[in-house]
């Protein structure tokens, strides 16, 4: 698969990632196989070396079997070759110190930390280098026109990773897809969309290839949503990166794969089979929500356009913008989910129709500083007034998990904010839509909602105002409870 330089895209941009970690519980798997397996911990030696012949020999045939499968001929000619562990790890370390989005890359590593995805001190780029090492199977550059094959990929094995990076090749042939891919940007949310389908759709390739025995066709797995689920995932090396991942990452992995696939089979259903799948690269999905709910792409729903006030002239020269772009529906899921359930999770995202959000950091950071303080400013809408009172309710929970230093709390219906050492964090949901900033003072906040048109938020009353605000309505107090869907009061 294409490389991806930024980190949210980094842990799927290597197709064989995952490939064995879950194709097994589909119907009519042969017996065989064995129990699917992640990549070896680093210390794992490879197994034999592979004898190139036939390695160049199984491509070609796999080559030749997906052509026919997928409907696609093939064009040219295909660089192929044998990668050692080392080979790999020094391709992801060139591919890390090759990005020229570095501000890209620490935004959203400030993003998920921002928002507890990941812990604060977690060393992201080093964690992805180990675990990129560990885990390719296989992977097609598109830059380069070249596949290759991990060489401690035992033989019996080999074949299911040719299957989809070659889907990849041929597809690559015949759209471009790096280019395709790439078409999205800045929208990270359309971009993530876009790799899903192709994702997705070569492990639905795969899959053909792997039951053509059976004359199974992916498009006819019944109940492919529940037999993908992500619960069925056991890492079985539990040394293993991928095992140790938080779970947010493991999630951004298989995103692609797993609800990429159900998307695939979706259109392959709805078009009658490959030729007619391929209508999606005339007209892309355009969110996480359409991969989420294929229903919303065949309808032809788009998300909204989502624009964020900008910052008074006063703070402008204080902040650095490192990064302004959509978080989508799948990363509102995964932050709610961190804190919820993944039912009421999945509720309250699903209200999502489109947001805009921007991380900044200090341009001039105080003497002694450990890093530069970040702010992160987001502003959401929702399917109506309703969704964004429900969305208020998840939100609020979220960020009061999240912070365990909180001081100056002050809770009203649709409006939450405290003070952090990390800065003061305020949230407000108001008609269909949600603001959430994070790292700001109060006048900040202020100038942002009176550039959007909201009136001024509730202030702080004194300790003995909050304290019979509190006894004459204490229901409201309760994260669980806004379905107030006015907003008329504040």
């Amino acid at each position: 698969m294409n490389r991806r330089p930024r980190y949210r895209w980094a842990v799927l941009a290597f197709a064989g990632l995952a490939l064995l970690l879950w194709w097994a519980p589909l119907p009519g798997a042969a017996q065989d196989r064995g129990t699917p397996q992640t990549g070896q911990p680093l210390a794992v030696p490879p197994v034999a070396p592979q004898n190139r012949a036939e390695f160049l020999q199984a491509a070609d045939e796999v080559m030749a079997e997906m052509s026919q499968i997928v409907h696609l001929a093939p064009k040219g000619e295909l660089k192929k070759s044998i990668r050692t562990r080392e080979e790999i790890r020094e391709y992801v370390l060139k591919d890390f110190q090759e990005d020229k989005d570095k501000d890209k890359r620490r935004s959203d590593e400030l993003m998920a930390k921002k928002l507890g995805l990941l812990p604060e001190k977690f060393p992201l780029e080093d964690f992805l280098v180990d675990l990129l090492t560990e885990q390719i199977a296989g992977l097609y550059d598109p830059k380069t026109r070249e596949f290759y094959i991990a060489d401690w990929i035992a033989p019996n094995e080999q074949r299911e990773v040719m299957a989809h990076e070659l889907t990849h090749a041929l597809q690559d042939e015949h759209f471009s897809i790096e280019k395709w891919a790439d078409a999205a940007k800045p929208n990270d949310d359309a971009e993530f969309a876009r790799h899903a389908v192709l994702e997705g759709s070569a492990f639905g390739a795969m899959m053909d290839w792997t039951f053509r025995a059976q004359n199974i066709h992916f498009r006819d797995v019944p109940n492919l949503e529940s037999l993908l689920n992500p619960d069925m995932i056991n890492g079985g090396e539990k040394d293993s990166k991928f095992d140790s991942a938080p779970p947010y990452l493991r999630d951004v992995l298989l995103f692609p794969y797993l609800s990429g696939a159900v998307f695939t089979q979706r259109l392959l259903q709805e078009y009658g089979g490959w030729p007619g799948f391929y209508k999606v690269f005339a007209n892309p999905p355009a969110s996480t929500q359409q991969i989420l709910h294929p229903e919303l792409y065949l309808k032809g729903a788009k998300p909204d356009v989502v624009a964020l006030p900008a910052l008074p002239a006063g703070e402008s020269a204080r902040w650095k913008k490192l990064d302004e772009t959509v978080a989508g529906e799948f990363f509102l899921l995964e932050w709610l989910k961190e804190f919820s359930n993944e039912a009421r999770a999945q509720e309250l995202a699903s209200a999502w129709t489109g947001d805009d959000y921007a991380m900044y950091e200090e341009a001039k950071p105080g003497t002694g500083a450990p890093a530069p303080h970040p702010l992160l400013i987001w502003r959401i809408r929702t399917s109506g007034d309703a969704g964004a009172a429900r969305l208020f309710g998840g939100m609020s929970q979220a960020l009061d998990m999240r912070y365990d230093e909180k001081t100056d709390l002050l809770r009203r219906p649709s409006y939450f904010e405290f003070q952090t050492p990390q800065g003061g964090v305020y949230l407000r949901c108001r008609g269909a839509e949600c603001l959430l900033v994070d790292g700001a003072e109060r006048a900040l906040y202020d100038a942002l909602t009176t550039a959007m048109g909201w009136p001024t938020a509730p202030a702080l009353k004194t300790h003995d105002q909050e304290i019979a605000w509190q006894r004459i309505a204490p229901e409201r107090l309760q994260l669980r409870y806004i379905v107030d869907t006015t907003h008329a009061l504040y």
